[in-house]
């Protein structure tokens, strides 16, 4: 997750901070008759520049950096824009349409007029819903995200390819295990080699060794079956995505680490108005601290609790006290109002 990006601007406050899919500049001071350009940002796999002009109008321009790569693999973008003044209570200015999507080469691809007056300090937002790559051949374009190849960083394709076999085709299994709404049949090797919870299970004098069976009741046949995707080493990226918050309670009860780490840099990936209570709560609940801070800074560092103030009383209502006394302090030490 990048925190902030740095590089040759033409202002002090050219500086964009970034986090997640979100990028933030800050403009501290500017006037009419007035041409701002910000410091590249990365975000993806390009370098991204923000511009802004003040002359009858205000022109606001979101372009990749000029290089081979913006030349060879243009970005097509689907993003949300939005100006604000700073303070409590600040209404954002959003983009017509709200919602964009263009294939952006140069920085007339996209330019935003405003017919409002922002003068002195002023923040711009742009939020990143998704980035493609377009096709080569003229097929359809492929989203960069999410990034399937963190799900089989440890393990080669011989030994995936032996392992999805003895799952699919279920060779010498002799575990059973029981879901919620159906059964699967698993190898106790590989359940002991992956998890030690379940290598206790057959270790010691359990009923689960007695009977070769495992109740997993709290999931359903469906995440039950993308758990043994995952340890299995077959999981594709689609199922991962869909049952990842399942997949993140099975690993924290059973003790897989490498699968707590994958859910909670997934879930660091998409990080929006939307779902950020939530992400929080989950964070706190299974003892997440990259994903709490990442909510944390999305929420005061960048300002966007103005966009959830109407569920952050629900949210207090029903959240661990700890968990209501650290947002408090963040407010104390990490909001710098401007």
């Amino acid at each position: 997750m990048a925190m902030t990006s740095s590089g040759g601007g033409n202002a002090p406050d050219a500086k964009v901070e970034t986090i997640s899919r979100l990028a933030q500049w800050r403009i501290e001071s500017f006037g009419p008759s007035s041409y701002r350009r910000s410091d590249p940002f990365k975000l993806g796999f390009w370098n991204w520049y923000l511009s802004v002009e003040k002359n009858k109008y205000m022109y606001i321009r979101l372009f990749p950096e000029p290089c081979r790569i913006s030349k060879d693999q243009p970005p097509i973008a689907r993003f949300v824009l939005r100006v604000s003044s700073p303070g409590p209570g600040r209404r954002p200015y959003i983009s017509p349409g709200i919602v964009h999507e263009r294939l952006l080469r140069t920085s007339e691809d996209f330019v935003w007029p405003i017919d409002s007056a922002f003068h002195g300090r002023f923040i711009i937002d742009v939020e990143f819903l998704d980035l493609k790559i377009p096709a080569i051949n003229g097929g359809e374009a492929s989203s960069i995200w999410p990034n399937e190849n963190i799900m089989y960083s440890l393990s080669s394709k011989s030994t995936l390819h032996c392992l999805s076999r003895m799952l699919l085709e279920g060779i010498h299994t002799d575990v059973t295990i029981n879901t919620a709404d159906g059964v699967l049949k698993a190898h106790k090797a590989v359940l002991s080699a992956t998890s030690p919870v379940f290598a206790s299970m057959f270790l010691h004098d359990l009923k689960e060794k007695e009977s070769s069976t495992i109740n997993i009741e709290d999931m359903s046949f469906e995440s039950c079956s993308a758990l043994l995707s995952y340890i299995y080493g077959t999981i594709k990226h689609d199922m991962f995505w869909k049952h990842r918050l399942s997949l993140l309670a099975a690993a924290n009860k059973y003790d897989i680490g490498d699968l707590k780490d994958c859910c909670e840099e997934s879930l660091l990936e998409d990080i929006n108005s939307s779902n950020v209570l939530e992400r929080l709560h989950e964070a706190w609940l299974y003892q997440l601290s990259k994903l709490k801070k990442g909510c944390l800074t999305y929420l005061f560092d960048f300002g966007k609790i103005y966009d959830v103030r109407e569920e952050v009383s629900s949210f207090f209502r029903h959240a661990d006290r700890e968990l209501m006394l650290e947002m408090f302090q963040e407010i104390l030490t990490v909001w710098k109002p401007m």
